[in-house]
């Protein structure tokens, strides 16, 4: 497959994500057109007046927007994670979950969810994302050397556990209608994204994941094993983890206020690579604007597609993730 040039795509990609999140404002239930939306987000900047009455300008401003824009930020954190850890790991079938992080997300949220103590939820998930990342860190480190095989390993057995305790809990406590919050919660949804999730989201992005993107030629130097890294002047050990705790901590704040949304880590960084290659200089800032891309229109969809019903967005995203990353399989089949 001929590829595409970085820069190309990285301007289409770009633009694609300004419209997806302009046309993905207007669309619902109340008429809103393309030109209103900017000329509202100006009026809240200071500039010009808003053509919107009242309502269409909450329903802009309060509502659509920063779930949009959230969307856009966590589909972002979570494949720049995804395309990091694969290339840490060298595992292919990696991703921002790996290591335990989303069971451990979900334990902290189920808790204060039934606890009835839901302002406390992005911080308690945040909290059980970063303690899963150390029970795994020092399960593997008990096994010996940690390396990348017994992290997985490690991860794989938090996981576990994090998941029965969380299945436990619900089983034993919950009651009534917070049980459709907790699976709703659990099955990923952005129903809830105001302001203040864009403020932890685009945080994390601007602090964590733009410094993670200038890391491409360490990760590049990952490709041919430890000994070839080291040989290259590489720090394997302190980038590795260094590396691995970023992308928990931006998969965290993410997890934190949008649940478990699965696939994005994991399918879009091999989109890109079938695209531009694998040189991580290009392919960490392209997965990040695709999984903007794609989480903005997952969650249209969610919200959509069966209206006035809405369906947790991480429903849409294995929908499409599962039979996407069956194509990616085979067509790295054939081109071996």
């Amino acid at each position: 497959m001929a590829k595409v040039s970085p820069l190309a795509l990285g301007s289409a990609l770009a633009v694609a994500l300004v419209v997806s999140i302009t046309v993905a404002v207007t669309i619902g239930p109340a008429d809103i057109r393309f030109d209103e939306v900017w000329r509202s987000i100006a009026s809240h900047l200071g500039v010009g007046v808003s053509p919107l009455s009242e309502l269409r300008d909450g329903i802009v401003w309060q509502l659509r927007l920063p779930r949009v824009l959230t969307a856009a930020a966590v589909g972002a954190g979570l494949a720049l994670s995804g395309a990091v850890m694969q290339a840490i790991t060298r595992n292919p079938l990696a991703d921002p979950y790996l290591l335990g992080l989303s069971s451990g997300a979900a334990l902290g949220a189920v808790s204060v969810l039934l606890l009835g103590a839901a302002v406390l939820l992005p911080l308690a998930a945040f909290i059980g994302a970063l303690l899963a990342l150390t029970l795994t860190l020092l399960l593997a480190g008990s096994l010996g050397a940690i390396t990348p095989s017994r992290t997985v390993l490690a991860g794989i057995a938090v996981s576990a556990l994090a998941s029965a305790i969380t299945s436990f809990v619900i089983f034993w406590s919950v009651t009534g209608d917070s049980y459709r919050e907790v699976l709703s919660w659990l099955l990923g949804s952005l129903s809830g994204a105001r302001w203040p999730a864009v403020a932890i989201t685009m945080a994390a992005i601007i602090i964590i994941g733009i410094p993670v993107m200038m890391t491409g030629r360490l990760l590049d130097s990952f490709a041919f094993g430890d000994l070839q890294a080291a040989s290259l002047g590489v720090n394997v050990s302190a980038t590795r983890w260094g590396l691995l705790g970023a992308s928990a901590l931006v998969t965290g704040a993410m997890v934190s206020v949008s649940g478990s949304i699965g696939f994005v880590g994991l399918i879009l960084p091999h989109a890109v690579r079938l695209l531009v290659g694998p040189g991580h200089r290009a392919l960490l800032p392209l997965s990040a604007l695709l999984g903007a891309v794609f989480l903005v229109w997952a969650d249209t969809l969610a919200r959509t597609l069966f209206d006035p019903r809405e369906i947790p967005v991480g429903i849409v995203t294995a929908m499409i993730g599962a039979p996407v990353f069956a194509f990616l399989l085979t067509r790295r089949k054939s081109s071996t």
